[in-house]
């Protein structure tokens, strides 16, 4: 008897001992379970990003995200939505026993400067496209001079792209980025929603200027670049400075000159110590008011 109960002992104890360890085997094999996928996920790059197009002289300059073992430009006409040539600028080395897309490496940044194209990528690398003989060089920052205004090409607002892109505007103009900045926002025609005011150069008489984009509408108001305004002429080409003055602000600078209400912001420009203007819309039209000699 001593000896039954001996070993029903042991076997209870086996049996409430072998039951828990079951019980955690099994909760730490579904942990796992559960964590595989999650672990996969996390392994995944996150979305390559959105690069806008870069447009000059009548051809757009776009990066497709579609191939992640290379980082390619491809540049078309607008005018005739044909393209013209593709060009990879660098590839990515990858290694079997890694997941493939973590090691993909896209282009993050277009932009123009002195007639090249600046390609950055993802990880902070720039690289030079001389866009007549098609050669790539890694650009190196410290060589440099001190970058201009063309280097915010990849900055150029969605209406501006959009405008450039769709509208009748590249036919005739170029983006200028002969002063930094070369775009303002505001809200113009005082109707709720911001406008984009950018410089553009006219194609063929090189004329300076500037474009109004509407944002409720997308319509493109050119004033300069073969379009006089007031004393401003039809080429801005004086002009070494701009900015915005908020609807309040333009009204009282405005009314040394007893211009009348404003209806939204005005752009103010200026030739540094000679001469200023307020451009506004005055219901109909941008009118020029002259604020200095």
């Amino acid at each position: 008897m001593a000896k039954f109960f001996a070993s029903m002992s042991a076997n209870d104890h086996h049996k409430h001992v072998g039951k828990p360890a079951a019980i955690v085997a099994r909760v730490v094999f579904t942990l796992i379970a559960l964590a595989l996928p999650l672990c996969s996920a996390l392994s995944k790059r996150i979305a390559p990003p959105t690069v806008t197009p870069v447009i000059h002289e009548g051809v757009r300059y776009v990066a497709p995200t579609d191939d992640g073992r290379r980082a390619y430009v491809e540049v078309w006409d607008v005018q005739t939505n044909k393209r013209l040539w593709e060009l990879t600028v660098f590839t990515n080395r990858i290694d079997p026993k890694l997941e493939e897309d973590v090691q993909w490496v896209f282009i993050k940044s277009l932009s123009l400067r002195d007639g090249m194209l600046m390609v950055t990528s993802e990880r902070g690398k720039t690289y030079q496209v001389d866009l007549k003989t098609k050669t790539v060089t890694q650009f190196d920052a410290a060589q440099s001079a001190a970058p201009d205004a063309a280097a915010q090409g990849h900055e150029i607002p969605q209406a501006v792209a959009r405008a450039i892109t769709n509208g009748s505007l590249s036919k005739q103009y170029d983006l200028s980025f002969r002063m930094n900045p070369f775009y303002l926002r505001g809200d113009f025609n005082g109707d709720g929603n911001t406008d984009v005011a950018f410089l553009v150069q006219h194609r063929s008489t090189r004329k300076i200027g500037i474009a109004i984009v509407h944002g409720a509408t997308d319509k493109v108001i050119i004033l300069g670049a073969g379009v006089a305004i007031g004393n401003g002429g039809d080429d801005f080409e004086w002009m070494d400075s701009w900015r915005v003055l908020s609807k309040d602000s333009a009204a009282r600078e405005g009314g040394k000159t007893n211009a009348p209400d404003f209806r939204g912001d005005a752009l103010f420009v200026e030739k540094s110590e000679a001469a200023s203007a307020l451009i506004y819309w005055n219901g109909k039209r941008y009118v020029w008011s002259q604020q200095g000699d």
